[in-house]
């Protein structure tokens, strides 16, 4: 896929998440999509729309920092403001095919506003719980 393809690609993506606009997130992945976080490992596109979509809700804007394409894989560093005004910079792995999304892999940066260093390894854990008790 060509690079500047791939750019706006990007942009897209992540305009969709501040947006709230799932439609353009819908066209830009791929049928055998699957996303992976510390908290998922490799779901499905259904099962990531479930789980994952419903947390748009909670962005009040979403800035692309640096993103790196090279062939049909990029790296995007993005920075997120929640509503309650916490945010947060995470680093995501991204490939594509036939021009769309087939997979990302996130990887989470610096803790939310408020949360230490020493403190991250606790919270993420009480987040977990939290999480996994809202989508059982």
């Amino acid at each position: 896929m060509d690079e500047a393809v791939t750019s706006k690609l990007i942009r897209k993506v992540y305009g969709a998440w501040g947006s709230g606009d799932r439609g353009v997130l819908e066209a830009a992945l791929g049928d055998r999509f699957v996303f992976t976080s510390p908290y998922d490992d490799h779901l499905d596109r259904a099962t990531f729309f479930a789980r994952c979509w419903p947390n748009h809700e909670q962005i009040k804007a979403i800035e692309i920092d640096k993103f790196i394409v090279c062939g049909d894989e990029a790296f995007v560093l993005y920075s997120c403001e929640l509503k309650n005004g916490d945010r947060f910079r995470n680093v995501e792995y991204l490939t594509f095919e036939g021009g769309k999304l087939k997979s990302v892999e996130v990887y989470f940066g610096d803790p939310p506003t408020g949360v230490s260093r020493e403190e991250y390894p606790k919270f993420l854990s009480k987040a977990h719980e939290a999480w996994r008790a809202n989508h059982a």
